[in-house]
């Protein structure tokens, strides 16, 4: 396992907070020129160029799209509304990315499956001065009613899924690039959110994911965080789901992150004081064999710490030193 990020910007300051803190491995964005929706392979490079000089490896990359957005917000939003031909434009840029980095030597893509984006109702207060994301379905009130996406039921939303893969997978596996999607975050009602059904918000949802186009390019960026919020009894039932997913070698990235609450009703904490016992989980990680990156994600606000720099640094040590409490235990 390596201690990595995917926090932006992908520039000289960036790198070197990387690298002041240990971070020696991190999912990048490429500078991508005249709006194209792929890096060529010389913006890749340079991007690696970038890293080589601050010994950092570029692990991972984003597409300019497949984001987790909203919809509404989404300016390339074809895959997800099902619209042709844009749609077959669009998967063709992804197509083009993923020759890209083959040539460049970038191994895995990370990328986004969804209409609703990240759902919070508001945010609480933590330990000092932080505050903590927090998602309370009771307290939601989604405006707009529908998104203009329309009605997306548990069908629909699978067609397009198995349309975009069915299209996307056979040029990853001929190019051996690793394609990891971030499960639906939080998951919803199953009668839907802004009428849709979010279909990667269960658990049973990514193990028929995980079964579409079956390839070992095709799996996961597993949000430890995402993943809790879909279970009623997360400090209980989260080790299995990551015996599960890693014993199949479908997990590719890790956000490693913790929350307080359950399905529903939680808020998104610091590493050591969520429900999830931290220690358990990086030993579940390591019997499966997972050897990829452990990145913090949706660090807790402060007034003084505007960008997070500060609690991504505290999490950057906690999990460097899970990492090697783990290797040493081995």
């Amino acid at each position: 396992m390596k201690l990595g990020c995917q926090s932006a910007p992908s520039n000289e300051k960036h790198f070197q907070y990387f690298a002041r803190y240990g971070v020696r491995n991190v999912c990048g964005y490429p500078e991508i020129a005249d709006g194209r929706l792929y890096a060529t392979v010389d913006e890749l490079k340079r991007l690696r160029d970038l890293g080589d000089r601050h010994k950092i490896s570029i692990d991972c990359i984003a597409p300019p799209f497949l984001e987790s957005s909203h919809i509404d917000q989404e300016t390339h939003p074809a895959i997800m509304l099902a619209r042709s031909p844009e749609r077959d434009r669009d998967i063709e840029a992804l197509q083009t990315l993923i020759r890209s980095c083959a040539t460049a030597g970038i191994p895995c893509i990370k990328y986004n499956m969804s209409i609703l984006g990240v759902l919070r109702t508001r945010r609480s207060p933590g330990r000092g001065d932080a505050t903590y994301s927090t998602w309370r379905l009771r307290e939601a009130n989604p405006n707009p009613p529908l998104t203009r996406a329309g009605w997306i039921d548990a069908d629909a939303a699978w067609e397009r899924i198995t349309y975009f893969l069915e299209r996307v997978m056979p040029v990853a596996e001929e190019y051996k690039i690793r394609m990891a999607c971030h499960p639906h975050d939080p998951g919803v009602p199953p009668d839907g959110y802004q009428g849709v059904v979010r279909v990667l918000g269960t658990v049973d949802g990514l193990k028929k994911f995980i079964s579409i186009k079956e390839s070992p390019y095709h799996g996961l960026n597993f949000c430890q965080g995402t993943v809790s919020e879909m279970l009623q009894k997360p400090g209980e039932e989260i080790l299995d789901v990551i015996r599960y997913f890693g014993s199949r070698q479908k997990i590719f990235n890790v956000h490693f992150r913790n929350i307080r609450g359950h399905r529903d009703d939680f808020m998104e904490v610091y590493p050591d004081e969520g429900d999830i016992d931290f220690v358990k989980a990086i030993q579940v990680y390591k019997d499966v064999g997972y050897s990829y990156m452990m990145m913090p994600d949706h660090v807790p606000e402060a007034p003084d710490d505007p960008r997070g720099l500060q609690s991504f640094a505290f999490c950057y040590g906690y999990i460097r030193a899970l990492i090697q409490a783990a290797d040493q235990m081995a």
